[in-house]
């Protein structure tokens, strides 16, 4: 779907090759590492955590690599990552939100600058692009599961902002700080989601000739690939490019 992270997309396409399969883990396992060092190593007593774990495995990362993530954070203490977030601007005035998690700011702005520009685009201050989305919490969950009318049940009683019905699944938009709690009620009667996180979603989404769209995918494609970056939303409607 248009607008959502390119992250989000990519993790549960199958047949990826080996190198962009474990770059694909390495980016779960940091985000797992960081998630237990600051929390509980108990996923069940740590929301971020059973988040990230939970991607994993709809990664189809083995279990092995998941608990080695885990052991991580308690051997990385001279090791600080931090949740940075970048704004900027693509060819086409195309926005861009790019999230990070990462242990030097200065090498991912250099990188992500220079992936910018390369491509006729720039990187811009501290909320320049943000005022065009809004942060908001998401869940996926195959429509097979569970019925409508349930769905819409505990949507209401979590506190959730949104639910639709969309072709194969329900959609469940909450505000980001209600992400976790509405989670937790889904969580009592699912033990898994086709999806769930938390995203920049368009206020308006931009049309784009083909060439455009393909132009934005590359530079997503990108940006991606940089290792310190976890998620990159745009508010560019890419529609049926594949990213």
């Amino acid at each position: 779907m248009a607008g959502h992270s390119h992250w989000a997309g990519i993790k549960h396409k199958k047949g990826r090759a080996d190198k962009e399969r474990s770059k694909i883990f390495s980016k779960l396992s940091r985000e797992i590492t960081v998630a237990a060092k600051l929390g509980d190593k108990d996923p069940d007593m740590n929301p971020r955590l059973r988040t990230a774990i939970q991607a994993a495995k709809q990664a189809n990362m083995p279990k092995d690599n998941i608990a080695r993530s885990i052991s991580k954070s308690e051997i990385s203490g001279d090791k600080n990552y931090d949740n940075l977030r970048y704004e900027g601007f693509g060819p086409f005035n195309v926005a861009i939100i790019i999230e990070t998690l990462t242990d030097n700011k200065n090498r991912s702005a250099s990188s992500i600058r220079t992936v910018l520009q390369k491509n006729g685009g720039r990187l811009g201050e501290t909320g320049s692009t943000t005022h065009l989305f809004y942060n908001c919490g998401i869940i996926h969950i195959d429509n097979k599961k569970i019925g409508e009318e349930e769905i819409f049940e505990i949507a209401s009683n979590s506190g959730a902002k949104d639910c639709f019905n969309l072709n194969n699944y329900h959609e469940i938009i909450s505000e980001k700080e209600d992400f976790y709690k509405v989670k937790s009620e889904f969580e009592k009667k699912l033990s898994d989601f086709e999806y769930s996180g938390i995203e920049w979603r368009p206020l308006n989404y931009l049309d784009l000739k083909k060439d455009q769209k393909e132009k934005i995918v590359d530079i997503i494609n990108s940006l991606v690939e940089l290792d310190d970056v976890q998620n990159v939303f745009t508010n560019a409607n890419l529609g049926n490019i594949k990213l």
